[in-house]
């Protein structure tokens, strides 16, 4: 079978009309889809439910005798620190524990960096000027709108199967003191699902920044949320900083929004002891501290990694099938068209789509019109804008697999549709 870039223009208007007719049948249908957010479903929200179970007078207390309903402890219980330090590979002196939002942690982190400093740095960010990001892309949109709250400028590295482009990377930071931060996503990056090589790591490491005060933010959301047999191995960031003594140029971040429940989670912002140390002391005057129940009640439940791990399998049963659906039929759908390819993430909560140039928009919006929600295009660009107008992020989490199936027959057929349009066009 021929592909559509190899049809005649008359074999395009041909299966063009044939992909109109599909299109409205299933606009009869009268979908109401939505695949536009990766976030769990009721259902796999359900696999927690047992942390609630637990006797709330076994949640008061510390090991040490501290009772968790009072104040004290600003930077979190410290059995919370060390489980989650362990999964990091931190220390527990390495650790604040946050509410249920790492989000809300970057934010609160970037803005007292704006107004009052980092460690290390000569004065605040918002007292310097003109002001960069990096932002690796396609990436998380959330990260891009916490930057242009400020109007930091941002700036696209492309992203490629082992990480960000570490050459463009590094002639940004040690060319440009204007330069305060890159964003990431180390392992199944928010949309590829790639996870960071070794290399990569290391060359983040061994970055000597134009700026006293740059600091890498490496959003850790997925790492434990792989969903094949095979684990992707990311490097631990700071082992690798310790080669080049610069451990006090990242913050690390994590929640188990998407571990237990996104609405009641803990954060977990890891980091050297100077900017802990740094961190707390401008937190003191912000807080009192989180919810240390809530923090004991995760401890409780987990008891240690190997807990953890054992509930993720569980997470993990859920999602695979999920998104052995939307792959399988991105395959029977679009396989043979060469009018797109797509990630094949071995965990995380998405699959990210490039189509031909100049389509995403008309695809997405194709969705829409006959009810099924996807994430808008270039969402996962600064700005919103997507200088090719090809990506688009697939989030099959949330709907159930009889709903996935039917939203990725509908995207399948827009994309098609958007494609034969965009080539008869040209």
């Amino acid at each position: 079978m021929k592909t559509f870039l190899e049809m005649t223009n008359d074999q395009r208007r041909e299966k063009l009309a044939q992909q109109q007719k599909l299109y409205e049948v299933q606009r009869a249908a009268g979908l109401d889809l939505d695949m536009s957010r990766g976030k769990p479903d009721a259902n796999q929200l359900n696999l927690s439910m047992d942390m609630l179970q637990q006797n709330p007078y076994d949640l008061i207390y510390t090991r040490k005798g501290t009772d968790v309903r009072n104040y004290g402890e600003l930077a979190g219980v410290d059995e919370a620190k060390e489980l989650f330090g362990s999964v990091l590979g931190v220390g527990m002196e390495n650790v604040i524990m946050g509410g249920q939002s790492s989000l809300a942690l970057m934010y609160d982190t970037v803005i007292k960096a704006y107004v009052l400093g980092v460690y290390g740095g000569s004065k605040p960010w918002g007292q310097q000027g003109h002001l960069k990001f990096l932002c690796p892309v396609p990436g998380y949109d959330r990260h891009f709108r916490i930057t242009q709250e400020f109007g930091i400028e941002m700036i696209n590295i492309p992203m490629s199967e082992t990480g960000p482009d570490m050459a463009m990377v590094k002639e940004y930071v040690e060319s440009d003191p204007s330069v305060k931060g890159i964003w990431c996503v180390p392992k199944y990056s928010n949309p590829t699902g790639c996870t960071y090589s070794h290399e990569t790591v290391r060359a983040f490491a061994a970055l000597k920044p134009a700026a006293d005060d740059f600091r890498i933010f490496w959003d850790n959301a997925y790492f434990v949320h792989g969903f094949r047999q095979e684990d992707d191995d990311l490097l631990n960031i700071f082992d690798a900083c310790k080669e080049f003594g610069s451990e006090d140029m990242v913050y690390e971040f994590m929640s188990t929004s998407k571990v237990t429940f996104s609405g009641a989670g803990v954060a977990v912002l890891a980091a050297s002891k100077p900017n802990i140390q740094f961190l707390t002391r401008q937190m003191g005057v912000q807080t009192l501290g989180y919810d240390k129940i809530n923090q004991l009640r995760h401890v409780r439940y987990f008891k240690n990694i190997a807990g953890l791990k054992a509930h993720m399998q569980k997470q993990a049963n859920y999602l695979r099938p999920k998104f052995d659906c939307a792959l399988a039929a991105l395959e029977k759908g679009l396989g043979d068209t060469g009018i797109g390819t797509w990630t094949n993430p071995n965990g995380g909560y998405f699959i990210s789509y490039d189509g031909l140039p100049g389509t995403a928009k008309r695809c997405v919006q194709l969705c829409a019109d006959i009810g099924v929600k996807l994430t808008p295009a270039g969402a996962a660009f600064p700005y919103g804008i997507d200088p090719e107008d090809k990506n688009i992020r697939i989030a099959p989490s949330y709907p159930s697999t009889s709903e996935l199936y039917k939203s990725m027959n509908v995207f399948c057929i827009c994309q098609r549709i958007a494609a034969l349009e965009k080539l008869l066009a040209e």
